[in-house]
């Protein structure tokens, strides 16, 4: 193969790999404007079986298969490959779809800070909830590898942008994937083995959607369904994002493997069966006793029927799954596995949409998409290693090592990584990023229910290598990230004097003067004074009358002087209310001996 010549562009390449379980696809191509040039394509098939369901078996096998690409493209770019893009298989793939929100302390203005938060906050119920639905979670290590946010949502309105918004409240609906440690483990060391340092990660569904549907056709509901030989990754798209993602072990192996017991022969010659009838209607090859047979391209579907039958089902059952049990208004096919006869029309047929709605792409998605090399590979096969190139120039992302807090934390790298992720990744508490409230006294007052908020306190302190940061700091691989917790305020208190509803005071008419008396208040039944400190749960009624009793007493006059009792002019007791601008009389006994007790009382 000819080398390329392309010397204005070589610092801008991208290589893109696409490490699936028949074979490893090299792309290397550069961004012009609004397309993207193909510089260079090589395909390479595993030795041996070295992948199953898109999963490494032997590392070093396919880092030898890694190594070779990489080698071929090199020569023929004639310009070294340091860095590569990846993606991961959706083999073990789970997602978690959650709604966050953050209440504000008041109305204002929405700050970067905030976004990140609440982002975090949606992350961290993602993940609770994943290791609550998740039996396996104790056992496996699951790594968060990325999120989308499905929508924002403004004092519960949608909106697309947050920031700069006055808001009480912000929330979001996100979609938060999943793998397991050793998934993502697997692929970097058979790539660092190769030579190769991991520039950019992202899942295999994201890749193959991002040429096969662009931005402006993911308001439509359209199901996207990458067929590789282990695994069928689907995404689905819906009023402009991507709303779910889904996998299943079943693609295109498994007809190889019919195909082989069909014809007894070994599994590679039975994958060349398998290409060969896409083009011919007879196929000519040698079964395992040296024999040359013939096959016809109806005999080898007839062979595949049971499990090509089956893989349209279950892939049509998963899709109505996560597209709330209804079919999507059409479906493209990519990959290598979907491009057997018949299996676009069956899965039509299970979701019941007509035949012309469910399509292999190909050269359709690639209009914007140049290829400088002659006889240049435009099939399905092509989009998910395209489409990994391109997923660099949207977001970058890798995992990447830091230190927090003195331990040594992996952390997903989406392309604006702050304190905040490490935080995450750290399994550090989000409270501890942030000053606390201490804790709110709740109480009863006059039957409702009365908070009163605790101070705030410290903010944590974060340094970034030494140097004061926030948690919206940007960070990078090896920085040394140092957090010392927030803490929690005083807490919420509060006295019966300072109540606004304790304000003003009741006044009796007596005789020819008016009585100013101050408001009583309650405790749990018990009349308490204006110090009275409130306690949590406590039950605080503030009286808006007085007992002629306790008016009796404010005017020290012995209860047992008292002969006849009238409030507004009726006959009364004691215990009669007496509320604002109510009239009290009562007729006293001998007054004579009144005075010589009170007397008697003051010496």
């Amino acid at each position: 193969m000819p080398r390329v010549s392309n010397k204005a562009n070589k610092k801008n390449y991208v290589y893109g790999l696409d490490i699936g379980t028949r074979s490893v696809v090299g792309t290397v191509g550069y961004k012009d404007r609004e397309r993207f040039v193909v510089v260079a394509q090589e395909i390479k098939e595993h030795e041996s079986r070295a992948m199953l369901d898109g999963q490494i078996h032997d590392i070093e096998s396919v880092s030898e298969t890694i190594r070779e690409v990489t080698l071929a493209l090199i020569e023929r770019i004639d310009t070294p490959l340091t860095q590569v893009c990846i993606a991961a298989a959706g083999r073990m793939l789970r997602t978690v779809t959650v709604h966050a929100d953050l209440e504000l302390d008041d109305e204002r203005s929405v700050v970067e800070e905030d976004i990140h938060l609440l982002d975090s906050y949606g992350v961290e119920k993602a993940y609770e909830t994943f290791l609550e639905e998740q039996s396996d979670a104790d056992e496996v290590k699951y790594y968060c590898v990325g999120y989308s946010i499905m929508k924002y949502y403004l004092n519960d309105y949608p909106i697309t942008n947050l920031e700069n918004h006055k808001a009480r409240k912000i929330s979001c609906d996100m979609i938060a994937t999943f793998l397991p440690d050793d998934v993502v483990d697997g692929l970097y060391k058979a790539v660092e083995m190769a030579g190769l340092e991991v520039a950019n990660l992202t899942l295999e569904p994201i890749a193959a959607i991002e040429l096969a549907i662009p931005e402006q056709f993911r308001m439509l509901n359209i199901a996207l369904i990458d067929v590789g030989a282990g695994t069928s990754d689907i995404s689905i798209t819906k009023d402009g994002s991507i709303i779910a993602y889904g996998m299943l072990p079943v693609a295109g192996d498994c007809l190889t493997e019919d195909i082989a017991r069909h014809c007894l022969v070994d599994f590679n010659t039975a994958e060349s069966i398998k290409r060969a009838i896409e083009d011919h209607s007879e196929v000519e090859y040698k079964d395992i006793m040296g024999l040359t047979q013939k096959i016809s391209r109806k005999d080898v579907l007839k062979a595949c029927e049971e499990h090509l039958e089956s893989m349209a089902a279950q892939v049509s059952d998963k899709i109505r799954e996560l597209n709330g049990d209804k079919p999507v208004s059409a479906v493209f096919v990519v990959g290598g596995g979907g491009k057997i006869a018949s299996y676009t029309d069956r899965v039509a047929k299970h979701l019941d949409i007509p035949k012309e709605r469910c399509a292999l792409r190909g050269e359709e998605v690639m209009g914007n998409i140049d290829f400088q090399q002659k006889n240049a590979e435009k099939s399905s096969l092509m989009v998910t290693p395209i489409g990994i190139c391109l997923n660099y120039y949207e977001q970058s992302n890798n995992f990447i090592f830091v230190t927090f807090n003195e331990a040594r934390v992996k952390v997903y790298d989406n392309n604006h990584l702050a304190v905040v992720d490490a935080a995450l990744g750290a399994e550090f508490s989000n409270e501890d990023l942030f000053p606390k409230r201490g804790r709110s006294l709740e109480f009863i007052l006059n039957g409702e229910k009365k908070v009163i908020l605790g101070k705030r306190g410290e903010s944590s302190v974060i340094t970034v290598n030494g140097k004061p940061a926030d948690i919206t700091t940007p960070i990078h691989k090896n920085d040394v990230i140092s957090v010392i917790p927030g803490t929690a305020g005083e807490e919420g208190s509060q006295i019966v004097g300072r109540l606004p509803e304790l304000r003003g005071d009741i006044h009796v008419k007596y005789e020819d003067q008016i009585l100013t008396l101050p408001k009583l208040a309650m405790a749990n039944g018990e009349l308490v004074t204006s110090g009275y400190e409130i306690k949590q749960q406590d039950r605080i009624d503030i009286l808006n009358y007085y007992t002629v009793s306790q008016i009796l007493e404010f005017m020290d006059i012995p209860k047992e002087y008292v002969s006849y009792i009238a409030v507004n002019h009726e006959n009364s007791d004691m215990d009669g209310k007496v509320y604002d601008n109510f009239t009290l009389s009562f007729t006293l006994g001998d007054t004579t001996q009144i005075n010589a007790d009170s007397q008697k009382s003051f010496e």
